[in-house]
């Protein structure tokens, strides 16, 4: 991204192509080339690589998310911070930034219920082709 990403944000609000409190343009002005390349093929995902090393994040788990939309958050949205962040998770094997927000709480919620070593191995292993292919990330 840009180094005026954040400070440009307001602007472009207008543009959100997601719903609720999540932010997303498909063909976000503040991502530079290289960066959309990037972000397609999850590359920026490993840093994160540290914080599972650290025992901050799980290989699989809800996304973590950013202060603002915890501030925006509604009372039900609130349970999904109560399973540890991970890289991956059924949001991102279920579309990424395709899927609504709520659709999003619902596939966090179901994974938090459903959480098992098996569940965690199937996600882990449809997220592999979600990555090479680049679908639903922007």
């Amino acid at each position: 991204m840009y180094i005026d990403a954040e400070a440009r944000k307001a602007q472009l609000m207008h543009l959100n192509e997601a719903d609720e409190i999540v932010f997303k343009i498909a063909k976000d002005p503040r991502v530079t080339r290289v960066g959309r390349i990037i972000r397609k093929f999850s590359i920026d995902e490993f840093p994160q690589l540290f914080n599972v090393l650290k025992g901050d994040m799980s290989w699989v788990g809800p996304r973590p998310p950013i202060p603002y939309e915890v501030a925006n958050y509604k009372y039900d949205h609130h349970q999904r911070l109560l399973a540890t962040p991970g890289i991956t998770g059924l949001q991102q094997v279920s579309g990424r930034s395709t899927v609504s927000f709520n659709r999003w709480i619902e596939l966090d919620l179901q994974y938090i219920q459903e959480q098992s070593l098996m569940k965690d191995i199937e996600i882990l292993l449809k997220t592999i082709p979600t990555v090479i292919s680049g679908r639903g990330a922007y």
